[in-house]
């Protein structure tokens, strides 16, 4: 029996479910989709990998009809979440056949404009949006269902007055959720305004903490590639990704455990879209591969069957090494995750330790490890993710 039959979804939903493998609503899935169905505004809280795409998308599903215009807009942080929750709607939806399509920056807008004149659901990125609103290239009246998903990390990124514009664009009679890692009083104003006696819910850490091992070292800067070259070495075989806070940052490691002839693959925001999908794509096929990248892949991207989770930096925001781990230790399985700590460091990591007082993160004493001289120059000053 599939337990998604006691939401009451037609049986061709139920049968692609089936086919997609999902039997057994996650907690989230659990304590919002009974809401979205009854058309109520929702504020879901959870983490990274938790089933909230799934959550909306049977609000969306249920209630968009193919051929009548766009009836539902999500909108979300970045081209590479935009892009996977499309994807996601797309299977989901199959049953119905919608014409589902994404907008972002960095491709032509020419061709985003003519696959708007026959779609039925928008996922689109803050910024693309309001352009394509503002050259009068959608219409909105027949927009039923508004979803803002990584609510957080839309106010995080300063895309929150973009959000309100094309909310503002949108019919008042609608169905709004909200869907986010955390709310904050910040959110809950926005929510206040936007929403009609909205529904509050959270699911749990989607990491289970017992299955979760989280250690740091402390080490020198210029002995922080050794180390991270012995790790990966000494590891078994298992995906691992490592993250850096800076594009060159993440340039400088990828070029160098490559010269160690270590097996990785490198994303962050200076790639260009195409580049992007295919380096996530193929990390998602190998079973033994590094992927280093920047806080772009902490959150949204679907990176299944992660073992270790190695902190090359630390990020400057305590909760972004929260998505980080959780990209680890998921449906039942077990994961560690390696900081290493410089003095650089010192800061970042003690916001960590004191606003989730709850981690226990174990120091451990540095290995003896071969010193390895850089073929790159390590980068001294900030760049952007």
């Amino acid at each position: 029996m599939n337990e998604f039959e006691k939401f009451n979804l037609d049986e061709g939903f139920i049968m692609t479910l089936n086919h997609l493998g999902f039997k057994k609503p996650t907690e989230i899935q659990n304590k919002s989709i009974k809401h979205i169905l009854e058309g109520k505004d929702i504020i879901g809280e959870s983490a990274t990998g938790s089933g909230k795409t799934l959550a909306f998308s049977v609000g969306i599903i249920e209630i968009v009809e193919k051929g009548k215009g766009v009836q539902a807009i999500v909108l979300s942080p970045t081209r590479e979440l935009a892009e996977q929750i499309r994807k996601d709607l797309v299977s989901y939806s199959a049953h119905k056949d919608l014409n589902i399509i994404s907008v972002y920056g960095g491709v032509s807008i020419d061709r985003q404009i003519y696959d708007l004149q026959s779609a039925d659901v928008v996922v689109a990125t803050p910024g693309r949006m309001l352009d394509i609103i503002n050259r009068r290239a959608i219409r909105l009246q027949e927009v039923k269902v508004l979803v803002i998903d990584e609510a957080d990390r839309m106010l995080d990124m300063g895309f929150i007055e973009d959000v309100e514009k094309i909310v503002s664009y949108c019919p008042k009679q609608r169905q709004t959720m909200f869907f986010t890692a955390t709310v904050t009083q910040r959110l809950m104003q926005l929510a206040n305004n936007y929403m009609n006696n909205a529904v509050k819910v959270s699911a749990n850490r989607h990491v289970d903490p017992s299955k979760l091992k989280q250690v740091y070292f402390n080490v020198s800067r210029n002995l922080k590639l050794s180390l991270l070259v012995h790790l990966l070495k000494q590891k078994k075989q298992g995906l691992t990704m490592v993250f850096c806070n800076t594009r060159r940052s993440t340039d400088f490691v990828i070029k160098n455990l490559k010269a160690n002839k270590i097996k990785a693959i490198a994303i962050h925001g200076g790639f260009t879209q195409n580049k992007r999908e295919k380096a996530i794509e193929q990390f998602n096929k190998m079973k033994d591969c590094t992927l280093v990248c920047t806080d772009v892949a902490a959150r949204g991207l679907h990176i299944k069957d992660v073992e270790h989770v190695i902190n090359y930096e630390i990020p400057t925001d305590a909760k972004d090494y929260v998505h980080r781990i959780g990209r680890t230790a998921r449906a039942g399985n077990s994961g560690k995750v390696f900081n290493l700590i410089a003095e650089q460091d010192h800061e970042n990591f003690s916001k960590v330790e004191y606003e989730y007082s709850e981690f226990n993160i174990e120091m451990q004493k540095r290995p003896y490890i071969e010193m390895i001289k850089p073929l790159y120059v390590q980068p001294r000053r900030r760049f952007r993710r």
